[in-house]
């Protein structure tokens, strides 16, 4: 008996199952093998491009993810420092190896946890709710609420070349019965498809033909807690292809799995295979290709950037043309995965199902892909669920709160027909939403769930309240023209002026940073460097986030307008019938969140905001 079972130990699991216990609530995390707990089966990496919102946002509620790559690290690095603030990414090669204990370390010591090596075969329920598991063996394991977290392990099949079986990432055994269940209760199944590129013997690499990419000096850790000062030890290496490897690739389109019609499913848009970028984009010359370690007693390197199901004889070939490769070993071959998993639709915002109170599901079983997505998605239905059973109102997060927010209803209220990625571009206020202020919008609602520590509550307000003091010493502080600010004018690229300027209003003008005003006055370059992030992009982006807060305000009125989830969709004759359909199978929970179901018009949406008026002016004069 526990009261949540969570299924699957990859990365939704682990931060679902580690909610879960740390909210009080007797939790079995029930996995097909316990060697592929926390399993980096594609790259190994955490984060990047819109990836490192969310794994700063599981670490301002409460997850484990930042922490567990911030002690686990072999490089890292800020991307997109070029661009603003708001896509400013963190990235960091991961010891694979030692990531896994880290996270198997902390679900063994978290207290209320019990982990257990098996496979669940079907999901019981009664009165429409879930009550309990049954196991491969037999046993009947009673719960109150099961998160489904399987990643690509539903009836996974393993595809290279003509050779084809049934089986899970990295070698690990396929769920082959979970899915028969699923259908059983109702759900519609569809087939998705990720791959992964061969991993290559570091000893038969030739470093001197590549590009060393160095790691950032200092490094900037992912979790907020992380004080200590972390250290890149290891590079990346960046080559490219080549046309020796488009012609071998070409030549061998009607062996690739691709093409053959052997692959069924839908493979993910932002992360083709080698193969697919040769026949999609075949004006390209070449593509490039990083070198990333995949552990630091690991002899294993990951070509990133060439994902693929071509025969293993075309590997070879392919992999060896390339230059710093030419001798390159195989380790293990690259290879695509099918695996089943449901219609995103099928779930509230919180992650439940529609149809089985209790039920909840997280990760790749929902059409995504990415660890950071996972983790994102787990540790929400974790929460959820855990509010589920203590009978208090569920923790739904708008898309102007998290990006997980806007991964959730993307996901719930528009489907997704591919493997979905998370990305900068998906979220309309992103430049609210950056990685660096996660902590002050979701740290006092992990707070309050028993997720964050007093601590951890403690650290964000004094950091903004340090970000508050340094914005107001901006504005306070002035200079006036003279020979040391005329000095600082001319190596800045300033124009000559005679006026006398704030410090804030120097710092908003393009390419003048907090660095360059501790020139003039050194107090504006500190030790406390999140406090100075935190003040300096919200001093120098002060207008535009004064829009983005207005936009918010007028947005959030659709999104606290309730919709009951018994309103009479199939008699609201106003209705067209193509949004009724769409409305009675996803009950939307707000009327912001009706609006973005495709085939609901502005026209439903004026009818709903009446009809909702009405009922409420009804409530107050009964």
């Amino acid at each position: 008996m526990a009261d949540i079972v969570v299924i699957g130990a990859g990365h939704a699991g682990c931060e679902a199952a580690l909610a879960c216990a740390r909210m009080g609530m007797d939790t079995l995390l029930l996995t097909l093998n316990i060697d592929g707990i926390a399993l980096m089966a594609c790259n190994p990496a955490i984060g990047g491009s819109a990836k490192g919102h969310l794994v700063r946002e599981v670490d301002a509620l409460g997850g484990e993810m930042g922490l567990a790559i911030d002690d686990t690290m072999l490089q890292s690095r800020m991307l997109n420092m070029s661009k603003g603030p708001a896509v400013h990414a963190l990235r960091a090669q991961a010891d694979k190896q030692a990531y896994q204990n880290r996270m198997r370390q902390a679900l063994f010591s978290q207290p209320h946890l019990t982990v257990r090596q098996g496979e669940a075969v079907s999901i019981e329920t009664q009165n429409g709710a879930v009550t309990g598991i049954t196991t491969l063996t037999g046993q009947r394991i009673d719960c109150r609420a099961v998160i489904l977290s399987t990643g690509v392990y539903l009836r996974g099949r393993i595809i290279i070349g003509e050779a084809m079986w049934d089986g899970g990432p990295q070698g690990l055994m396929q769920a082959s019965r979970l899915s028969a269940s699923l259908e059983d209760l109702g759900f519609s199944l569809r087939r998705f498809k990720t791959g992964t590129p061969a991993r290559l013997d570091v000893r038969s690499l030739d470093f001197d033909q590549m590009q060393e990419q160095k790691g950032d000096e200092p490094v900037e850790p992912f979790s907020f807690m992380t004080d200590r000062q972390l250290e890149n030890t290891f590079s990346c290496y960046l080559t490219w292809t080549n046309e020796e490897t488009h012609r071998i690739i070409r030549e061998n389109l009607s062996r690739a799995p691709m093409y053959t019609g052997a692959i069924t499913g839908i493979g993910p848009r932002y992360c083709p295979s080698i193969e697919t970028k040769i026949v999609r984009f075949a004006d390209k010359e070449r593509h490039q290709i990083f070198m990333e370690p995949e552990g630091r007693a690991s002899r294993e390197w990951y070509v990133q950037g060439m994902s693929t199901s071509l025969p293993e004889d075309v590997q070879w070939k392919m992999y060896r043309s390339i230059a710093g490769l030419h001798h390159c070993e195989i380790v293990r071959l690259g290879y695509a995965i099918e695996y089943d998993c449901i219609d995103s639709r099928e779930l509230r915002p919180t992650l439940e199902t529609l149809r089985w109170r209790g039920l909840f599901m997280a990760g790749q079983i929902n059409g995504t892909s990415g660890y950071e997505e996972a983790a994102g998605q787990g540790i929400l239905a974790g929460i959820n669920a855990a509010l589920y059973l203590q009978g208090k109102d569920p923790l739904v997060l708008t898309r102007d709160m998290a990006y997980i927010g806007v991964l959730t209803d993307d996901l719930t209220t528009k489907g997704t027909d591919e493997p979905y990625r998370m990305m900068t571009s998906r979220a309309e206020h992103r430049l609210y939403l950056r990685q660096d202020n996660a902590d002050i919008r979701l740290t006092k609602i992990s707070h309050s769930l028993g997720l964050a520590s007093r601590e951890r509550l403690e650290r964000t307000e004094e950091k903004t309240a340090r970000a508050r003091e340094m914005r107001e010493r901006l504005r306070t502080t002035h200079f006036a023209a003279g020979p040391v600010r005329d000095a600082w004018f001319s190596a800045h690229g300033q124009a000559p002026s005679e006026s006398s300027y704030s410090a804030s209003e120097l710092l908003r003008r393009p390419g003048i940073t907090l660095k360059d005003l501790a020139e003039l006055d050194p107090s504006f370059e500190t030790h406390d460097k999140r406090s100075q992030e935190l003040a300096e992009v919200e001093e120098k982006y002060d207008g535009y986030l004064e829009k983005e807060a207005a936009a918010i305000r007028k947005a959030r009125i659709m999104e606290e307008t309730v919709i009951p989830e018994d309103f009479p969709y199939a008699s609201t004759a106003a209705l067209r019938l193509e949004a009724r359909d769409k409305l009675i199978r996803q009950k939307p929970r707000s009327l912001g969140a009706a609006s973005r179901i495709p085939g609901v018009s502005p026209a439903d949406i004026a009818v709903l905001m009446v009809l909702l008026r009405r009922q409420e002016a009804e409530k107050h004069t009964t």
